[in-house]
C-alpha cells in the first residue's frame, strides 16, 4: 500500500511538473500586459480599461499557483483586500483600488522569478523520470538500430548486448528516484510562492481588523435580536399567564364571600397558571443560560443534551476542567443548533458529539449518518452557529456530500477558567 502511495504521489508530482512549465509562460505573458497597461494609462486613459482586466487574468493566475500549493501541503492565503462598494469592474475606481493594494506589486513582483523556478523546477521534476523510462526501454531501440550510437548512464556507447542491459537497472534507479523527488521539487516551488504571495503581517493584521469589525457587528446585531427574542417570550408568555393569574385571584377575593365553591375553582385555576408560568420561566432561562451549563459544565451539559435528543447520541470528550463562562455557553448552544440540525433534517439514524481540548483550542465535532446535502445557505441553523463562533474569534466548517455522512467541526480559543470564575460560575 506504502509502494502505491508513494508512485502514485510521484507521478501526481510528475504531472504537477509538466504543468507548471504552460504555467510559467503565462507568467511571462502576464507580466508583459501588465506592464503594457502601466505604459497605456496616460495614453487617452486605457489603461483604466485595460489594468482591471490584466489584474483579474494575473490574480487567477495567483490563485491556481495558491490551489497547487495547497495540494502540496503548503497553504497561501489570499491577501487582497476587498473591492470598495464604489469601485466598478473597469475604471478609476477600479484602477484606484488595484494600484493601491500592495498585493498587487507583490504578484507582479513574483511573476518573473516564480516563472524562472516554477520552469526550472517543473523541467527538472519531468526530465529525471523521463531519463529513467529511456533507460528501461533503450535496450530495444539499440538492438533496432544498432551498436555504437547509444549510451546510458555510466555506459556509453553500448558495444554488447550485455551492456545494453545494464541500462534496465540504471533507468529503474533514475524512475524511482524522479518520482521520490518529484514531490520535494514541486513543494519547494510552492514555498517559494509563498514568499510572494502569502499576505504579509500588516496585511493579516488588516484582515482580521476587518473580520473583528464584521463580527462584532454582527454580534452586536445577534445580541439585540436575542433580547427582542427574550422580551417577545416574556411579554406572550409569562407576563401574559402571570397578568391572567392576578386577574383570576382578583375574582376568586370578589366570591369568597358569597360563593366560596366558584372562588376556590378560581384558585385552583390560577395555581394551574403559575405552575405554567414557572415552566415558562424556565424554559426561558434554559434558553438564555441552561441551568445545567453552570452546574456541570460544557462535557456535563452536552452529555444531558445528548440524552434528551430523539436520535441516539454518543459524546466522547476530554474536556474535564471548565472554561469561560461566555466560551462554555457558545460551545453549547453550537452543539445543541448542529444536533437539532441533524434530528430535523438529516434523516439519520444515529448522531455523535466529539469535543477535545489541545493547546488552548475547544474542538468539537457533530456527525451523523443522514443523507448529507446541507447546506448554510438554506436556512439560519449552520448560519446561527457561524455568527456565534465568530464573535469569539471560532471558525465552522461542514462536510455534508449528497449522501452523507453530516460532518460539522467547529474550533473556539479557549483556556480554563480560574478557580473564581469557576465558583462563580458555577452558582448560576
Amino acid at each position: 500500500m506504502e509502494s502505491r502511495d508513494w508512485i502514485r504521489d510521484g507521478l501526481r508530482a510528475v504531472a504537477g511538473g509538466v504543468l507548471s512549465i504552460p504555467l510559467a509562460i503565462a507568467n511571462l505573458a502576464l507580466l508583459v500586459l501588465f506592464l503594457v497597461a502601466l505604459v497605456m494609462t496616460p495614453v487617452l486613459g486605457l489603461g483604466l480599461v485595460q489594468l482591471p482586466l490584466v489584474t483579474n487574468l494575473l490574480r487567477l493566475r495567483a490563485d491556481a499557483t495558491r490551489r497547487i500549493a495547497a495540494w502540496h501541503g503548503v497553504p497561501i492565503e489570499r491577501p487582497y483586500r476587498p473591492r470598495p462598494a464604489t469601485a466598478g469592474p473597469i475604471g478609476w475606481g477600479a484602477y484606484r483600488w488595484i494600484v493601491t493594494d500592495p498585493a498587487t506589486w507583490r504578484d507582479l513582483a513574483w511573476l518573473l522569478p516564480g516563472a524562472i523556478v516554477g520552469l526550472v523546477l517543473g523541467i527538472a521534476s519531468l526530465a529525471i523520470p523521463i531519463y529513467g523510462v529511456e533507460g528501461i526501454t533503450l535496450l530495444p531501440l539499440w538492438i533496432w538500430l544498432g551498436t555504437g550510437s547509444f549510451g546510458y548512464g555510466v555506459i556509453w556507447p553500448f558495444e554488447t548486448v550485455s551492456q545494453g542491459m545494464l541500462s534496465l537497472p540504471q533507468g529503474a534507479l533514475f524512475l524511482a528516484i524522479g518520482l521520490a523527488v518529484a514531490p520535494y521539487l514541486r513543494r519547494y516551488d510552492a514555498l517559494f510562492a509563498r514568499l510572494l504571495l502569502a499576505p504579509t503581517s500588516n496585511a493579516r493584521l488588516r484582515a482580521r481588523v476587518a473580520h473583528l469589525s464584521y463580527s462584532r457587528a454582527d454580534t452586536v446585531d445577534a445580541q439585540a435580536a436575542e433580547l427582542r427574542r427574550i422580551e417577545r417570550d416574556l411579554h406572550d408568555g409569562a407576563q401574559a399567564r402571570l397578568v391572567a393569574l392576578g386577574m383570576t385571584i382578583g375574582l376568586a377575593e370578589e366570591l369568597v364571600g358569597h360563593d366560596p365553591e366558584a372562588a376556590r375553582r378560581l384558585l385552583a385555576e390560577a395555581r394551574e397558571n403559575s405552575t405554567t408560568a414557572l415552566v415558562e420561566l424556565r424554559h426561558l432561562v434554559r434558553g438564555i443560560h441552561p441551568p445545567v451549563l453552570a452546574e456541570r459544565g460544557l462535557d456535563g451539559a452536552v452529555r444531558a443534551l445528548a440524552l434528551t435528543m430523539r436520535l441516539p447520541t454518543s459524546v466522547d470528550s476530554d474536556v474535564t476542567g471548565r472554561l469561560d463562562t461566555p466560551v462554555e455557553s457558545a460551545a453549547y448552544f453550537a452543539v445543541a443548533e448542529a444536533l437539532t440540525n441533524a434530528t430535523v433534517h438529516s434523516g439519520a439514524n444515529v448522531a455523535y458529539v466529539s469535543m477535545h481540548r489541545d493547546d488552548g483550542t475547544l474542538r468539537l465535532e457533530v456527525g451523523d449518518d443522514g443523507h448529507g446535502g446541507a447546506d448554510p445557505g438554506r436556512g439560519t441553523g449552520l448560519a446561527g452557529i457561524t455568527r456565534r463562533l465568530g464573535a469569539f474569534d471560532g471558525t465552522m466548517t461542514l462536510s455534508s456530500p449528497p449522501g452523507g455522512p453530516t460532518i460539522v467541526t467547529m474550533e473556539l480559543p479557549c483556556t480554563l477558567s480560574s478557580p473564581r470564575t469557576t465558583l462563580s460560575s458555577g452558582t448560576g
